[in-house]
């Protein structure tokens, strides 16, 4: 049953998000607009491509919202006409102003994927991983000017197993952020007053934005920091690495704790388990890769293309 008490404005961008739409419309809150960033070139044509959110709030029914920005006036009048009294954001995208959160009658909420302080910022997901953490999970924060400042209400947790990868924390994550937001709707519908705690000073650290120059593998590293970062760039931009000579895209691969004295990034051992690579520790075993314009195939396919190979033990 809808209450027309709560007037709810969603704003947010990626498939992330769009679990924590879902959530905001079944609470039982009135959803009177959702704001996205405008469709944006995708695909190989580079067609405009509508976001995630926005298709899920076409599909619903929703009013749509895409200001390239809010920090103008004009922008900043347009949301204050939905008379908002809760503005929930998830992985939106664009900067909320000061002026903007000052807008919502009750207050502005954010859902974000970490355990804040750590990895306040743009790219938690992938940066849990590739620093080994054994733990993540979700925050709903009340949104201050600053970024991912603001105190806790409420937290989901999860654990990161060794075979996670980004793009299997991030749907756990979403769901969990799903989860948490609807629990604190449910108490805000119920006239409950939710404790916001504080985030302490200390922990604090930066999830910055990934780019895809990071996703290239040096294996004078470590053989446990490699498998991080194959596992924390799939599905996106995804490792690259080199295998006698030829440049690839590594899918997966595991870390081997092996002693020796062989040049990082020379092949070791290869066979039906997959391909040995020496690291400056141990060995980088890699199971999936993908050639220059190919598809995603298993080491024993990209072995038997390359017979040579197949010759070392």
């Amino acid at each position: 049953m809808n209450s027309p008490g709560l007037r709810l404005v969603f704003a947010g961008t990626p498939e992330f998000a769009v679990p924590c739409l879902e959530a905001c419309r079944a609470s039982g809150a009135e959803v009177v607009a959702v704001y996205t960033q405008p469709d944006r070139p995708a695909g190989r044509g580079r067609k405009l491509t509508p976001s995630p959110v926005k298709q899920a709030a076409l599909a619903a029914g929703l009013a749509v919202e895409q200001p390239e920005s809010l920090k103008s006036a004009e922008a900043q009048q347009a949301l204050a006409a939905y008379r908002p009294d809760l503005l929930v954001v998830v992985a939106y995208g664009l900067i909320l102003p000061r002026k903007v959160l000052a807008i919502p009658r009750l207050a502005c909420w954010n859902v974000h994927a970490s355990l804040l302080p750590r990895w306040r910022g743009a790219a938690p997901i992938q940066r849990a991983i590739l620093a080994g953490d054994r733990e993540s999970g979700v925050d709903l924060m009340q949104m201050e000017a600053g970024l991912d400042t603001g105190p806790v209400l409420l937290q989901r947790r999860t654990p990161i197993a060794r075979e996670d990868t980004g793009g299997s924390l991030h749907d756990r994550l979403s769901q969990l952020g799903a989860e948490v937001l609807a629990d604190g709707l449910r108490r805000l519908l119920a006239g409950e007053k939710l404790t916001a705690t504080p985030q302490p000073a200390e922990g604090v650290t930066y999830a910055h934005k990934l780019d895809k120059a990071e996703a290239r593998l040096d294996f004078g590293q470590s053989a446990i920091e490699l498998e991080r970062q194959v596992r924390a760039f799939d599905p996106w931009p995804v490792a690259e690495g080199e295998i006698a000579g030829e440049l690839l895209r590594i899918w997966a691969a595991q870390a081997i704790e092996l002693d020796h004295h062989a040049t990082p990034g020379s092949v070791l051992a290869t066979g039906r388990n997959g391909i040995d690579l020496a690291c400056g520790r141990g060995a980088l075993r890699v199971t999936a890769l993908q050639r220059a314009g190919g598809k995603r195939i298993g080491a024993i396919d990209y072995l038997n293309a390359r017979p040579e190979l197949r010759q070392l033990r």
